[in-house]
């Protein structure tokens, strides 16, 4: 077992390779070895490619025009100015809408319920009141004020 791979390989001076020879008639395991590494062997020796493959006339010179004229820059899209691709721009208009909602929600149910009754601006907006000046004005705004009730 130990120079098969020599063996087989022709690596071997003639006296070791006499030697395992010998072995290989009296020991029916390792001929059966030696004959499945044959067979291993000549599997991979068909896979290795025939002739190399040729490109076209004329690659390599179209190949050194491109590389000495340069690539053209695409145009710079509004998405590609701040750094975004199309998929980071969804997730973030996405997330931008559920913030909105769930902002509007919670304004909406932290709403306070409408009330009935007026407010003491209310009240003093609706009336007559004589000008800001007389006593009237303010015997009846302290009235008002006195006369609420929530």
């Amino acid at each position: 077992m130990d120079g098969l791979e020599d063996y087989l390989a022709g690596a071997l001076n003639a006296v070791d390779r006499k030697h395992i020879e010998v072995h290989l008639d009296q020991c029916e395991m390792c001929r059966e070895e030696v004959s499945a590494m044959q067979d291993v062997a000549l599997l991979l020796g068909s896979l290795r490619a025939g002739d190399g493959v040729e490109p076209a006339p004329g690659f390599y010179a179209r190949v050194m025009q491109r590389v000495e004229a340069g690539t053209p820059k695409a145009a710079p899209s509004a998405a590609n100015l701040f750094g975004f691709d199309l998929a980071m721009g969804r997730r973030l208009a996405f997330a931008c809408l559920m913030t909105l909602a769930i902002l509007g929600f919670f304004l909406v149910s932290r709403e306070t319920s409408y009330s009935p009754s007026p407010s003491p601006e209310s009240i003093m907006a609706q009336q007559e009141i004589p000008a800001f000046g007389q006593a009237q004005g303010h015997d009846a705004m302290l009235v008002t004020l006195t006369a609420y009730e929530h």
